[in-house]
């Protein structure tokens, strides 16, 4: 991994929020690349349930200040900054007061949804982008960890298409178990589509599932991690059909030689 650049988008991180699946191995691959010689940046939501005074989160002023448009509204990006410290690893929090100041990552208090997850996602999607292009930083690599993270690949393959930064920028991304049950809101398409992005691309977001949303996530991938030993067997079905590499499930404990070559001889190649 000796100086390559790979960028880490994920739903979840630790240490900011609990260990599970994802948070857990959104730490451990860039900790791994790092201990590698590889350059990586990281960058995840910054919830409101996230502790800023105990982690340090400060915003960054440079970064922050622009506005993206979420279906016709103009939606301040703001962009936050932290060090995990043993890991000497930077971590680029995407922060906007309507999203993401609920104390809360993804659902309410009653376990459902938050009925503006579609927006979310759509602006961490396009947050993210917009701010490796500030940093001027050209990933190798795009690793996407989790649901509210899978929209990087459509955005970048189709709004970000033409942006020379990311010409060569492969996508890898890792499937993980459902993470979570019902739908999004039922308009998401249509706040897709006013981004210019054909309906006909992502007719599988018509029905706004956990399946459906990793499927379109998959479509628009280079190659695909199974990051879980337990991945819904229709989504299995629909990577399998898919003519990119793919990387059976391997444990956490083992899983960094596997990773870094499948980096190497099936992504980089």
């Amino acid at each position: 991994m000796n100086g390559k650049k790979i960028l880490f988008v994920s739903s979840e991180l630790v240490p900011y929020l609990p260990e599970n699946e994802v948070s857990l191995m959104s730490y451990e691959a860039p900790r791994m690349v790092n201990s590698n010689g590889g350059q990586i940046r990281i960058f995840m939501p910054r919830y409101g349930n996230i502790n800023e005074r105990r982690h340090q989160l400060h915003e960054v002023i440079r970064l922050s200040g622009m506005n993206l448009v979420i279906n016709d509204m103009d939606m301040p990006l703001i962009i936050k900054v932290a060090s995990i410290p043993r890991e000497r690893i930077q971590v680029y929090f995407i922060d906007n007061e309507e999203y993401f100041k609920r104390k809360a990552t993804f659902t309410d208090k009653q376990g459902n949804l938050f009925p503006d997850n579609d927006q979310r996602a759509i602006f961490f999607a396009k947050g993210v982008m917009e701010t490796v292009k500030k940093l001027n930083w050209s990933p190798d690599i795009i690793h996407v960890h989790g649901w509210m993270a899978s929209l990087l690949p459509l955005y970048l393959k189709k709004y970000y298409a033409d942006e020379p930064l990311f010409a060569d920028s492969k996508i890898v991304l890792s499937v993980y178990g459902k993470t979570f049950e019902g739908e999004l809101d039922a308009d998401m398409i249509k706040r897709i589509t006013f981004d210019g992005i054909p309906e006909e691309e992502i007719q599988a977001l018509g029905t706004p599932n956990y399946n459906n949303l990793l499927k379109v996530a998959v479509d628009y991938s280079d190659a695909v991690i199974l990051a879980s030993e337990e991945i819904p067997e229709e989504l299995l079905n629909h990577i399998s059909n898919q003519e990119k590499p793919v990387l059976p499930y391997v444990p956490v404990q083992e899983f960094e030689e596997a990773y870094a070559n499948f980096y190497n001889s099936e992504v980089l190649k």
